[in-house]
């Protein structure tokens, strides 16, 4: 007698079977299902990334090294490799080399001191050698001789050059981001944000194209704390002057030119340039964490001082407030005439002549009383001011 499969023994025997294994075969059934209706039978796209793993031990036990951490890409059948690095490097920083420490690249070399290299039993010492063309490879010279050898590659974390701020990381020069990984090119916006587009701050650019008749300091413009990529530059026989936020005269004070070079002030280094062109410049990088005041001393007519700078935007308002207060009510030099010099009037390191030819005699009476520093860094008589000619 021919027996039929009967549908309703079939669905018992589902019932039967494990629930949790039922379930499983089903979830895989309904994923292959998905995956061969809509991306035709295999899968297709990028793989995945698993989580970063934990940063490793630096690589060296003083001064700089470096970290790693990796990760793992997770690929289906027919996905493609995961995009971007299955390693990440950062600078790690240990307590300074004791003095008189070997270098990391030294000690590379040295470790084939006394072996026999070049297929002969001749052995040789080795010092470092920074002539070749890859920085990344251990190049080694023959001390003694006039030939080098290349060992590989350099142990990652070897710095590429003597000094310099990039490091070899499997055969590769990197330099730091601003996120401290070796090679991911971040940059600091013009505002201080790592990877930043400009757009924290705003970007103050001006030129004070006061005559100025009258020989003296006239100020410029405030500073402001928090200002970054500060540039100041004229091109005339006037000279630029720095006042700090407690009065006294970081820069050509007193009727003193200073000389060219570094100034630190505000918590940031003030360089200032000057030459027989004549052309005069201030730059900082900041922030500065303080106000600072820019000034003019006048000894011809002025033909304009550019400046500029970056500002976060919640300080602009302020800038503006501070900017208005030391405008024209303020500038109050003493009425002397300054007339063109057509001579060329050398730049020397010594007091600046107080006075230019065809002046008339200083009737300048004694400074009147000050009001608050702001007020006190405007008021110059003749006599405040050195005459090297005297």
């Amino acid at each position: 007698m021919a027996i039929h499969p009967d549908p309703a023994g079939h669905c018992l025997l589902g019932i039967l079977c494990s629930l949790r294994h039922c379930l499983f075969r089903n979830l895989l059934l309904l994923l292959w299902t998905l995956l061969s209706c809509h991306l035709g039978g295999t899968a297709q796209g990028l793989g995945e990334w698993t989580p970063w793993g934990s940063w490793s031990r630096c690589s060296s036990s003083c001064g700089q090294g470096v970290s790693v951490r990796s990760r793992r890409c997770v690929q289906l059948p027919g996905e493609k490799p995961c995009w971007g690095d299955s390693h990440e490097y950062r600078v790690c920083q240990q307590p300074n080399c004791p003095p008189g420490a070997i270098p990391f690249r030294d000690l590379q070399c040295a470790l084939y001191n006394g072996h026999p290299v070049l297929g002969i039993q001749k052995t040789y010492q080795w010092v470092p050698f920074h002539g070749a063309p890859n920085l990344c490879d251990l190049n080694c010279l023959a001390e003694g001789h006039a030939f080098y050898h290349s060992f590989g590659r350099v142990l990652d974390g070897t710095p590429c050059t003597p000094g310099s701020q990039g490091l070899c990381i499997a055969g590769r020069c990197l330099s730091t981001g601003c996120d401290g990984l070796l090679g991911s090119g971040a940059l600091e916006d013009r505002c201080g944000l790592c990877g930043g587009a400009n757009d924290s701050c705003l970007f103050v650019q001006r030129v004070f194209h006061d005559a100025g008749a009258f020989a003296g300091y006239w100020n410029v413009t405030l500073i402001p704390e928090g200002a970054r990529h500060i540039r100041v530059a004229q091109r005339s026989h006037n000279h630029l002057a720095l006042v700090a936020r407690d009065g006294h005269y970081v820069i050509n004070g007193d009727g003193v030119l200073s000389p060219p070079g570094t100034y630190e002030v505000a918590d940031t280094r003030v360089v200032y340039t000057r030459d027989a062109s004549p052309e005069e410049t201030l730059q900082a990088i900041g922030p500065t964490s303080q106000e600072l005041l820019l000034q003019v001393l006048l000894r011809e007519p002025n033909p304009g001082v550019h400046f500029e700078f970056w500002l976060p935007r919640e300080r602009y308002g302020l800038f503006q407030a501070q900017a208005q207060a030391l405008s024209w009510p303020l500038r109050q030099p003493q009425p002397r005439e300054v007339e063109p010099q057509l001579a060329e009037t050398p730049v020397v390191r010594e007091a600046i002549p107080a006075q230019v030819a065809s002046l008339a005699p200083d009737s300048c009476g004694p400074c009147p009383d000050s009001r608050g520093r702001a007020h006190r860094l405007l008021h110059y008589c003749g006599s405040d001011f050195a005459d090297s000619t005297a």
